[in-house]
């Protein structure tokens, strides 16, 4: 594929990527139980990708965290926070709105 491709392909997945992370972060998570559950969905995400994703939603208030010492192992749990279900509410409806658009776009075209 041409770079031009592949950056396009990159952008798009970077804005499915913080809408996953996010949804997926209803649920509290460490970062490894967040990537499995993330790969189970054939979201396939690299640990360079995700921890700094995560930390960015963090810095925006979107994220809570909290350590742990469960098991033995210190790990950081990481949860949605109220500010980021009402921006992943407002991110979802604009996807869901801009898939529609997209789908009917893809009908008058065939």
């Amino acid at each position: 594929m041409s770079e031009k491709v592949e950056a396009m392909r990159l952008e798009l997945r970077r804005g499915i990527l913080i809408l996953a992370v996010m949804t997926a972060l209803r649920n509290e998570q460490y970062g490894y139980s967040l990537r499995k559950a993330l790969g189970a969905v054939n979201i396939d995400i690299e640990e360079g990708t995700l921890y700094p994703l995560v930390r960015r939603l963090k810095s925006y208030g979107l994220l809570n965290s909290r350590w742990s010492n469960e098991e033995g192992r210190k790990r950081r749990y990481y949860k949605i926070s109220e500010r980021g279900e009402e921006i992943l509410t407002v991110l979802k409806s604009d996807w869901e709105k801009l898939n529609t658009s997209i789908t009917s776009i893809a009908e008058i075209s065939t």
